[in-house]
Protein backbone atom coordinates (compact mmCIF):
# COMPACT_ATOMS: atom_id res chain seq x y z
CA UNK A 1 0.00 0.00 0.00
CA UNK A 2 2.53 2.08 0.98
CA UNK A 3 4.90 1.52 -2.26
CA UNK A 4 1.94 2.33 -4.62
CA UNK A 5 1.30 5.64 -2.62
CA UNK A 6 5.26 6.88 -3.40
CA UNK A 7 5.21 5.28 -7.02
CA UNK A 8 1.54 7.75 -7.56
CA UNK A 9 3.38 10.57 -5.60
CA UNK A 10 6.25 10.30 -7.77
CA UNK A 11 4.13 9.74 -11.12
CA UNK A 12 2.29 13.20 -10.23
CA UNK A 13 5.45 14.91 -9.26
CA UNK A 14 7.07 14.41 -12.54
CA UNK A 15 3.89 14.71 -14.87
CA UNK A 16 3.72 18.52 -12.90
CA UNK A 17 7.04 18.69 -13.41
CA UNK A 18 6.95 17.67 -17.49
CA UNK A 19 3.70 20.14 -17.66
CA UNK A 20 5.77 23.20 -16.60
CA UNK A 21 8.90 21.91 -18.91
CA UNK A 22 6.21 22.04 -22.00
CA UNK A 23 4.27 25.47 -20.90
CA UNK A 24 6.87 27.60 -21.57
CA UNK A 25 5.26 30.73 -20.33
CA UNK A 26 4.76 29.41 -16.51
CA UNK A 27 8.56 28.11 -17.07
CA UNK A 28 9.12 32.28 -17.75
CA UNK A 29 7.09 33.35 -14.79
CA UNK A 30 8.65 30.73 -12.31
CA UNK A 31 12.08 31.75 -13.79
CA UNK A 32 11.18 35.19 -13.13
CA UNK A 33 9.77 34.63 -9.82
CA UNK A 34 12.99 33.13 -8.19
CA UNK A 35 14.89 35.65 -9.69
CA UNK A 36 13.07 38.29 -7.36
CA UNK A 37 13.58 36.00 -4.84
CA UNK A 38 17.04 35.32 -4.92
CA UNK A 39 17.36 39.39 -5.74
CA UNK A 40 15.68 39.94 -2.61
CA UNK A 41 17.85 37.71 -0.72
CA UNK A 42 20.79 39.09 -1.83
CA UNK A 43 19.68 42.64 -0.69
CA UNK A 44 18.76 41.27 2.31
CA UNK A 45 21.96 40.21 3.23
CA UNK A 46 24.10 43.23 1.48
CA UNK A 47 21.89 45.13 4.27
CA UNK A 48 23.41 43.21 6.71
CA UNK A 49 26.96 43.65 5.22
CA UNK A 50 26.52 46.96 5.33
CA UNK A 51 25.03 47.34 8.78
CA UNK A 52 28.07 45.77 10.09
CA UNK A 53 30.11 47.80 8.27
CA UNK A 54 28.59 51.10 9.51
CA UNK A 55 29.04 49.78 13.66
CA UNK A 56 32.36 49.50 12.67
CA UNK A 57 32.94 52.58 11.46
CA UNK A 58 30.38 54.42 14.38
CA UNK A 59 32.97 52.58 17.32
CA UNK A 60 36.03 53.90 15.95
CA UNK A 61 34.57 57.15 15.74
CA UNK A 62 33.18 57.21 19.11
CA UNK A 63 36.56 55.74 20.27
CA UNK A 64 38.84 58.48 18.43
CA UNK A 65 36.85 61.29 19.89
CA UNK A 66 36.92 59.79 23.60
CA UNK A 67 40.68 58.97 23.69
CA UNK A 68 41.74 62.30 21.91
CA UNK A 69 38.99 64.29 24.27
CA UNK A 70 41.76 64.28 27.04
CA UNK A 71 45.16 63.62 27.98
CA UNK A 72 43.43 61.90 31.22
CA UNK A 73 41.78 58.98 29.44
CA UNK A 74 43.96 55.73 28.92
CA UNK A 75 45.40 54.86 25.50
CA UNK A 76 44.18 51.87 25.46
CA UNK A 77 40.83 52.25 24.58
CA UNK A 78 42.33 52.68 20.58
CA UNK A 79 43.78 48.89 21.68
CA UNK A 80 40.28 47.61 22.89
CA UNK A 81 39.10 49.61 19.50
CA UNK A 82 41.36 47.10 17.42
CA UNK A 83 40.25 43.88 18.71
CA UNK A 84 36.25 45.51 18.71
CA UNK A 85 37.03 45.89 14.76
CA UNK A 86 38.73 42.75 14.43
CA UNK A 87 35.34 41.01 15.79
CA UNK A 88 33.40 42.85 13.84
CA UNK A 89 35.35 41.62 10.51
CA UNK A 90 34.94 38.13 11.58
CA UNK A 91 30.92 38.60 12.06
CA UNK A 92 30.52 39.97 8.76
CA UNK A 93 33.16 37.53 6.84
CA UNK A 94 30.24 34.95 7.70
CA UNK A 95 27.84 37.31 6.70
CA UNK A 96 29.47 37.89 3.32
CA UNK A 97 29.29 33.82 3.19
CA UNK A 98 25.70 34.05 3.32
CA UNK A 99 25.43 37.05 1.06
CA UNK A 100 27.87 35.62 -1.95
CA UNK A 101 25.13 32.80 -2.03
CA UNK A 102 22.30 34.72 -3.39
CA UNK A 103 24.57 37.17 -5.40
CA UNK A 104 26.26 34.12 -7.25
CA UNK A 105 22.80 32.78 -7.97
CA UNK A 106 21.35 36.22 -9.59
CA UNK A 107 24.93 36.20 -11.44
CA UNK A 108 24.07 33.08 -12.89
CA UNK A 109 20.61 34.10 -14.34
CA UNK A 110 21.73 37.64 -15.21
CA UNK A 111 24.84 36.11 -17.00
CA UNK A 112 23.71 33.08 -18.24
CA UNK A 113 19.98 33.51 -18.86
CA UNK A 114 19.36 37.22 -19.55
CA UNK A 115 22.39 37.97 -21.53
CA UNK A 116 21.73 34.86 -23.58
CA UNK A 117 18.03 36.27 -24.41
CA UNK A 118 19.14 40.00 -25.07
CA UNK A 119 22.08 38.60 -27.28
CA UNK A 120 22.43 35.34 -30.21
CA UNK A 121 26.01 34.71 -29.08
CA UNK A 122 27.50 35.31 -25.75
CA UNK A 123 29.79 33.54 -23.36
CA UNK A 124 27.63 31.95 -21.29
CA UNK A 125 28.57 29.13 -19.05
CA UNK A 126 27.28 25.66 -20.93
CA UNK A 127 26.85 23.54 -17.20
CA UNK A 128 25.26 26.71 -15.63
CA UNK A 129 21.92 25.06 -15.17
CA UNK A 130 23.65 22.04 -13.41
CA UNK A 131 25.29 24.10 -10.95
CA UNK A 132 22.12 26.21 -9.76
CA UNK A 133 20.71 22.85 -9.34
CA UNK A 134 23.12 21.45 -7.29
CA UNK A 135 23.14 24.89 -5.38
CA UNK A 136 19.41 24.46 -5.18
CA UNK A 137 19.29 20.68 -3.83
CA UNK A 138 22.45 21.13 -1.18
CA UNK A 139 23.03 25.26 -0.55
CA UNK A 140 26.88 25.35 0.40
CA UNK A 141 29.05 28.12 0.89
CA UNK A 142 30.47 29.27 -2.53
CA UNK A 143 33.18 30.83 -0.42
CA UNK A 144 35.70 29.73 2.46
CA UNK A 145 35.52 31.58 5.73
CA UNK A 146 38.92 32.15 5.16
CA UNK A 147 38.82 33.67 1.59
CA UNK A 148 35.40 35.32 3.08
CA UNK A 149 37.81 37.35 5.78
CA UNK A 150 40.67 38.42 3.89
CA UNK A 151 38.26 39.65 1.39
CA UNK A 152 36.04 41.57 3.85
CA UNK A 153 40.01 42.82 5.05
CA UNK A 154 41.27 44.02 2.37
CA UNK A 155 37.75 45.69 1.13
CA UNK A 156 37.31 47.89 4.31
CA UNK A 157 38.61 46.67 7.59
CA UNK A 158 42.45 47.46 6.50
CA UNK A 159 41.85 51.34 6.53
CA UNK A 160 39.84 51.15 9.73
CA UNK A 161 42.63 49.42 11.64
CA UNK A 162 45.50 51.34 10.27
CA UNK A 163 43.38 54.14 11.26
CA UNK A 164 43.33 53.11 14.79
CA UNK A 165 47.24 52.26 14.43
CA UNK A 166 48.23 55.81 13.41
CA UNK A 167 45.98 57.20 15.82
CA UNK A 168 47.16 54.84 18.74
CA UNK A 169 51.13 55.73 18.04
CA UNK A 170 50.16 59.63 17.76
CA UNK A 171 48.07 58.98 21.00
CA UNK A 172 51.56 57.41 23.08
CA UNK A 173 53.96 59.84 21.73
CA UNK A 174 52.73 63.40 20.31
CA UNK A 175 49.56 63.64 22.12
CA UNK A 176 50.97 62.69 25.46
CA UNK A 177 53.47 65.66 26.67
CA UNK A 178 56.10 65.08 29.40
CA UNK A 179 56.62 61.39 29.17
CA UNK A 180 58.36 58.99 26.95
CA UNK A 181 56.96 56.94 24.53
CA UNK A 182 57.77 53.75 26.39
CA UNK A 183 55.80 55.09 29.87
CA UNK A 184 52.76 55.97 28.05
CA UNK A 185 52.35 52.83 26.20
CA UNK A 186 52.38 51.04 29.54
CA UNK A 187 49.16 49.09 31.20
CA UNK A 188 48.60 48.28 34.53
CA UNK A 189 52.12 47.82 35.44
CA UNK A 190 53.31 46.18 31.88
CA UNK A 191 56.36 47.46 30.42
CA UNK A 192 55.31 49.88 26.91
CA UNK A 193 57.73 48.19 25.41
CA UNK A 194 56.16 44.69 25.17
CA UNK A 195 52.75 46.55 24.21
CA UNK A 196 54.62 47.94 20.99
CA UNK A 197 56.11 44.66 20.33
CA UNK A 198 53.09 43.05 20.63
CA UNK A 199 50.38 45.45 18.67
CA UNK A 200 53.18 45.64 15.75
CA UNK A 201 53.17 41.73 15.95
CA UNK A 202 49.94 41.58 15.29
CA UNK A 203 49.51 44.04 12.90
CA UNK A 204 52.81 42.39 10.35
CA UNK A 205 50.41 39.22 10.69
CA UNK A 206 47.41 41.01 9.44
CA UNK A 207 49.34 42.93 6.80
CA UNK A 208 51.03 39.19 5.99
CA UNK A 209 47.69 38.12 5.90
CA UNK A 210 46.18 40.35 3.27
CA UNK A 211 49.18 40.16 1.37
CA UNK A 212 49.20 36.80 0.83
CA UNK A 213 44.86 37.23 0.06
CA UNK A 214 45.45 39.15 -2.21
CA UNK A 215 48.45 37.02 -4.35
CA UNK A 216 46.06 34.27 -3.50
CA UNK A 217 43.18 35.94 -5.26
CA UNK A 218 45.16 36.77 -8.27
CA UNK A 219 46.20 33.11 -9.00
CA UNK A 220 42.49 32.27 -8.54
CA UNK A 221 41.50 34.31 -10.80
CA UNK A 222 44.31 33.73 -13.38
CA UNK A 223 43.78 30.26 -13.27
CA UNK A 224 39.67 30.77 -14.06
Amino acid sequence: MGDSQTDSVNRTDSDLLATLREDRSTSISLLGDFYRAEVDRATTWRGRLDQTTNWAVVVVAAILTWAFSSQNNPHYILLIGIFAVVTFLLVEAHRYQEYDIWRTRVRDLQKNLFVGILQTESSRDPDWQTELSTSLKNPTFNISYRRAVAHRFRRMYLALLTILLIAWIVRITVFQTGESWRQTAGILGVDGALIVLVVVGVYVLLFAFTIWSAIVAESRELQE
